[in-house]
C-alpha cells in the first residue's frame, strides 16, 4: 500500500463562525457524507452549538485535502489540527460520517484545551457517551 492511501488520522478543532445558526451544521453534514464516502473518508463530528471536533480517517491524500478544505471554509473559524498521524486500521466502521450534538459546552471545551495525541484519547473516550446520528 503506498504512502498516499495508507490510513491517516486527523482530528480537529474550529468554532462556528459568529452569526451562523446551528443549523447550519446539519447542512455541512449532508454535504460532507456523500463526498466523503467517495474519497473513502469516515469520521465523527461532534459540535456543541458553538464548537466543533471532528476527527477524520481515510487515505493520507483524501484526508488532507479535506483538512485543507475545512480551513478555508468561512463556517469554521479558529481551525486547529490538534493530532494527525498514520492508524492501523479504522476505528469508525459502522458509519460513514456521524455527527453527534454534545450536551453543553464543557465536554468540547475540555477538548479544546487539549493538545495533541492527550486530546484525541480524550475525545475518543467520550464518544459511547454521544447520540451518534450516522
Amino acid at each position: 500500500m503506498t504512502e498516499e492511501h495508507a490510513l491517516h488520522e486527523i482530528f480537529y478543532c474550529s468554532m462556528l463562525t459568529q452569526d451562523l445558526p446551528p443549523a447550519t451544521v446539519g447542512s455541512i453534514v449532508t454535504q460532507a457524507r456523500a463526498r466523503n464516502a467517495q474519497q473513502r473518508i469516515t469520521g465523527l463530528l461532534v459540535f456543541d452549538g458553538l464548537r466543533f471536533c471532528q476527527h477524520l480517517e481515510g487515505p493520507l491524500g483524501a484526508v488532507e485535502s479535506l483538512m485543507h478544505r475545512i480551513a478555508q471554509d468561512p463556517r469554521h473559524t479558529a481551525v486547529k489540527v490538534v493530532y494527525r498521524g498514520p492508524l492501523a486500521a479504522r476505528r469508525y466502521t459502522g458509519f460513514g460520517m456521524g455527527l453527534a450534538e454534545s450536551e453543553g459546552p464543557d465536554l468540547m471545551a475540555g477538548v479544546h484545551a487539549l493538545e495533541g495525541e492527550t486530546a484525541l484519547k480524550h475525545f475518543l473516550a467520550l464518544r459511547p457517551s454521544f447520540d451518534i446520528n450516522a
